[in-house]
Order: structure tokens, then C-alpha cells, then sequence
């Protein structure tokens, strides 16, 4: 079994080293911020996912949660860790103090989320998606449903979902038909079914606050129709049943420990979040954390596979060393010592370590975007970057998460396809993070064609322009070797941009022939840059002194290997795109 151990040091680099966290708190004028408490919150939230939530994982993904005419129960210790993860105190960490929050900022939440997440994906959804839910109601519900619901998402007492897909509808929500039917009470009558609700129904907390996409009796068609809905499992003063009941759970290939529920809708009571048909701008604040939390997962998946698999490579012996034994008193050699183990293990690593950084790096912009004190300037700034690299972090970082996660049961060989050793449940846990919150192909269509050619690439050049002060601040002997390839890179990437643009003039579907490639070639620049902040933060700590170069010169030697050996991929990425989509059209529908 893959024992997760919380990367402290490793955290506090990415946090202290290589973002700046404690002037970037102070910047946004969250003084409470301090090293100490920060210290404090990685160190008890490690301890919290390795000694709670860790010993679960496995026994969870075995037994999975069964389901019972409507009602569901989770495996054996999920409902207990979650009361003890709510005595803590760690769901109101960012919470609005308003609404009975600690009012910490979101990006140290998102710390505490990895954690949590590696250690245990499936436990980590349930008050994951309630954190969604905290979001919305923030920003766009009433007075009263604040009172009267986020106050308890805050505190953990209940739990939050989003309710969007439905069984003829997934991605394009156009299609939707849940119906909300108007009261004279000012409530709704919420009809439709909805399916892989994750975490829809189960047995960790009395209430399930539910955040429903649904249709108005006179509403448009298409998506301009859609409004949304607060609706509770169980009335919030009552707290008799509402009429949303759990129809079944899903068979799923992974995350068996989280109920992925077909949630019924008959008549229940809603109520209106945000202005009516505005349902999916309101959402959108939802789907960028949701989004940003599937990236945690591929970042996740890379952590705890390679934790496993370096573990296992040091104390498996198969053959010798090409070069000569390197343990000649034992009868093999140890398999760390075989080139392609290590490509696997660095590739894990890169991936890991580089997610982490890129991940926290759009949590501190989340920061900037709502902090009281952030210019206009800042958070234009801040919503753009944001805006590029929330679908690049989610589908690159999954996509490669899963690549990482394959390399795990490769590196165990046969024993990495046995159950026991939890390497295979990593790839069936992850195989979903490509897929749900829009698929890896649809968040290239959204980078590609909503964040970039739609506006002439004014949100990109906000990130690239990042790249440029970075590259131009860093002209010294020692950092030339990241410098010199990522400017190369960052420079074409406007440049063939302008050619897929000139291209799709003509022809739209060069846009969705070329996005896949796009955002692959984005999220290795865009990898690339956050290896050379960490390569350049250390190299700061080696200048400064330090007890320990070994750890510094680590990640300037896994900066290297990055640029050696994974970004070279932009360069076919690139050359794919630019081939165009001829070929994938040469095929009438009927010669597939």
C-alpha cells in the first residue's frame, strides 16, 4: 500500500522560496498570515491526512459505499474522520468571518486541500465540493441564504454539491431541463434528475446543500435559459425531507469511496441565487475552483505515485547496473539505479513539485481577485492570468497527473498491477480527473478559443508578459540555461497563435483541430516557467548560505531534467498543431 507522507518542507518551499507567501499576504493585507500560523496549519493538516485519512484510502476503495433504497453510507471511518476534520476547525479556514470563518486567505486552503487530497481523493471530495458551494452563495446569494446555509457549509456542519449534468445532457448544458416552477412564496418547485452528483448523497453530515442548474416556465432556449437554485436535502428549518431523493450510486472505475449519486428532483423547494437566467455566470464561480481542485488531483496522483514508487525502487533489487554493481554485497542491484526507472521517478517528480507551484501560484491570484485592498490594476491583472491558466492547470496537469500515475505501477512492475500495493487504485482514482469538469479537448476549446482568440490574445499576453519580466530579471551565468529556452518559447507561442487565428478565418474547425496540442504546448511553457522560479529561488538559497545544499541543489538538478527531457515535447506539440486538421476531415462520417 502507497503510505502518504505530507511533502512539509517541500510545501513550505513552494509557499516561502519560490512564491513569495508572506509578502504576497501582506501585499493583500492579511497580516494573520504570519510564517508561524502558515507553519502551524501545513504541519497539523499534514498530520491530520497521513495519520487519519491516509489508513482509509485503501479500505475505502475496497469497500466503497453502498447504497440501500435512497440511502447511502460511506465506508467505515469516513464519517468519522470527517466529524474529527470539522471539530479542527479546518472547513472555515478561508471562510467569511461574517458566516462563522476564520477568514484565512483561499490560497491556504488550497495548501491544506493537497494534503488532504493525496491522501485520500475520494474522502477529499466530500468537503470539496462543499467549498464550491461556499463560493457561490458567497458571491451571489441572498442575506438570508447566507444565514441560512453558508454559515453551516462554513462551519462543516453540512455539506455542499453542484448539480449539473443530467442524463441527456453533460457538457453541453444548453441541453438542460430541469424545470424550477415559480411560488407565491418566492420559493420554486424544483423538478429534473441529475446524474454523477460526487458526494450527492451519504451518511458524513445531517444536510446536503445543493446548488442546482434548472429552467424558468418562460426562459430562452439554449444555455441564455438556464438559472440557478439553492435546494436542501432536507428543509433548513425543519429539517423534514425536501423531495430530493438518491435514485442509485455509480459503479464507477475509481473513487469508490465517494458516493457518485442520480439525484431526483420531485417538486422540491429551491430558491433563486443570482438574477433568473444568469444560472451559468453565477456557476462559473463553482467551476473555476472545481477546476482548479481537478488540477489538485493530477498534482496529487504524482505526489503520492511517486512517494510509492520511490520507496519501492529503492528496495527492489532486478539485475545490475549497466555500469557495474553498485551493491555488490547484495545479489542484484536496487532498480533506482536503472535509467528508465529514473525517468519515470523524475517524471513524477517534475510534475509533483512543478503542479504544486503552478497550482498555489492561481490561488494567490484568487487572492488578489477578491483581497479588499487589490487595485483595479492588480485584479484585472490577476482575472487574466487566471482566466489562461485555470484550463491549462486543469487539463494539462491532469492529463500528465495520469501519466505519472501509469509510471507508478510501471516502475512495480507485475506488483504495480496487484491490488495490495495501491498503485493501480491511483490510476483508476485519477483516470477521472481528464474527464469530469470538462474534458481535457473541451478546456482546450475554452483556452484556445474563449481566453485567447476570442479577445486577440489579450488575457495571454497578461501571462506571457509574467514570462517576459521573469526572463528579463534573470540574466545571470547561472540561470541561462532555463532562460534561453523558455524565452524562446514564450516568444513563438504569440506568434503561431496569429497563424491558428489567420486559419480558423477561414476554416473553424482549425480551432478545434489545433486545441488539443495548443494547451499541451501552454502547460509545458507554462511548467517551464514555474521550474525556473524554482531553480532560481534555489539559487538564492545557496547564495544566502544554507545547512542543507543537497535539497537546494535537488531541485536545480530536477529544473534541469524538466527542461531536458519533458519540454522538448512543446516542440511536437507545436508541429502537430501547426499541421493543421485536413486530415482529420478527409474521412466522410460514414468511412470511420
Amino acid at each position: 500500500m502507497a503510505e502518504y507522507r505530507a511533502p512539509v518542507r517541500d510545501i513550505q518551499f513552494a509557499l516561502y522560496d519560490v512564491l513569495d507567501a508572506e509578502q504576497h499576504y501582506a501585499r493583500i493585507g492579511a497580516s494573520e498570515a504570519s510564517r508561524d500560523l502558515i507553519d502551524a496549519i501545513i504541519s497539523e493538516g499534514g498530520k491530520f491526512a497521513q495519520e487519519v485519512l491516509s489508513p482509509l484510502n485503501q479500505s475505502g476503495d475496497q469497500i466503497g459505499c453502498k447504497f440501500d433504497n435512497g440511502v447511502v453510507t460511506t465506508p467505515p471511518g469516513f464519517k468519522e474522520a470527517y466529524q474529527q476534520y470539522v471539530e479542527g476547525g479546518w472547513p472555515s479556514l478561508a471562510g467569511n468571518p461574517d458566516y462563522g470563518g476564520q477568514g484565512l486567505p483561499e490560497s491556504l486552503s488550497v495548501a491544506l486541500n493537497e494534503m488532504v487530497s493525496t491522501a485520500n481523493w475520494a474522502w477529499g471530495m466530500y468537503p470539496g465540493l462543499s467549498h464550491g458551494a461556499k463560493l457561490t452563495l458567497e458571491a451571489y446569494g441572498t442575506e438570508e441564504q447566507k444565514q441560512t446555509y453558508l454559515s453551516k457549509l462554513v462551519s462543516g456542519e453540512w455539506t455542499g454539491t453542484m448539480c449539473l449534468t443530467e442524463p441527456h445532457c453533460g457538457t453541453d448544458l444548453g441541453l438542460l431541463k430541469t424545470k424550477a416552477e415559480p411560488q407565491a412564496d418566492g420559493s420554486y418547485r424544483i423538478s429534473g434528475t441529475k446524474i454523477f452528483i460526487s458526494a450527492g448523497e451519504h451518511d458524513m453530515a445531517p444536510n446536503i446543500v445543493h446548488i442546482v442548474l434548472a429552467r424558468l416556465p418562460d426562459a430562452p432556449g439554449g444555455t441564455k435559459g438556464i438559472s440557478l437554485f439553492v435546494v436542501p436535502k432536507l428543509d433548513a428549518e425543519s429539517m423534514e425531507p425536501n423531495n430530493v431523493n438518491c435514485g442509485s450510486i455509480e459503479h464507477k472505475m475509481g473513487i469508490h469511496g465517494n458516493a457518485t449519486a442520480v439525484l431526483n428532483f420531485d417538486e422540491a423547494r429551491g430558491f433563486l441565487i443570482g438574477p433568473e437566467n444568469e444560472g451559468l455566470r453565477c456557476m462559473f464561480t463553482f467551476m473555476n475552483f472545481a477546476r482548479l481542485g481537478t488540477a489538485l488531483q493530477g498534482q496529487a496522483a504524482a505526489e503520492l505515485s511517486y512517494q510509492g514508487a520511490l520507496a519501492y525502487a529503492r528496495d527492489r533489487l532486478a539485475m545490475r547496473a549497466l555500469s557495474g554493481p553498485v551493491a555488490p554485497e547484495k545479489p542484484a542491484d536496487p532498480i533506482i539505479v536503472h535509467p528508465d526507472v529514473r525517468r519515470m521517478l523524475l517524471t513524477q517528480r517534475v510534475i509533483a513539485e512543478g503542479g504544486r507551484a503552478m497550482i498555489y501560484y492561481c490561488a494567490q491570484m484568487g487572492d488578489v481577485l477578491h483581497a479588499a485592498n487589490s487595485t483595479e490594476e492588480d485584479k484585472e491583472e490577476a482575472e487574466a492570468i487566471m482566466s489562461v491558466l485555470t484550463p491549462i492547470a486543469k487539463a494539462f496537469l491532469t492529463e500528465t497527473g495520469l501519466e505519472a500515475a501509469n509510471h507508478g505501477v510501471q516502475v512495480f512492475g507485475g506488483h504495480g498491477y496487484i491490488q495490495e500495493w495501491g498503485m493501480e487504485q491511483i490510476v483508476r482514482d485519477t483516470r477521472i480527473s481528464t474527464l469530469y469538469e470538462g474534458t481535457t479537448g473541451i478546456q482546450a476549446l475554452d483556452l484556445i478559443g474563449r481566453k485567447v482568440l476570442a479577445d486577440r490574445g489579450t488575457m495571454l499576453r497578461f501571462w506571457t508578459r509574467i514570462i517576459h519580466r521573469f526572463c528579463r530579471d534573470n540574466e545571470n551565468k547561472k540561470m541561462q540555461e532555463f532562460i534561453r529556452p523558455l524565452r524562446s518559447h514564450y516568444r513563438e507561442w504569440g506568434s503561431f497563435t496569429r497563424k491558428v487565428g489567420m486559419k480558423a478565418m477561414k476554416n473553424r474547425d482549425e480551432v478545434g483541430a489545433a486545441a488539443y496540442d495548443y494547451l499541451m504546448y501552454a502547460g509545458y511553457v507554462s511548467l517551464a516557467y514555474f521550474w525556473a522560479k524554482i531553480a532560481d529561488a534555489a539559487y538564492t538559497s545557496l547564495d544566502q548560505g544554507t545547512e542543507d545544499p543537497d535539497y537546494y541543489q535537488g531541485k536545480i538538478k530536477t529544473a534541469r531534467f524538466y527542461y531536458k527531457k519533458l519540454l522538448p515535447r512543446a516542440k511536437l506539440h507545436k508541429e502537430v498543431m501547426l499541421n493543421g486538421g485536413k486530415t482529420l476531415f478527409d474521412f466522410s462520417d460514414q468511412d470511420f
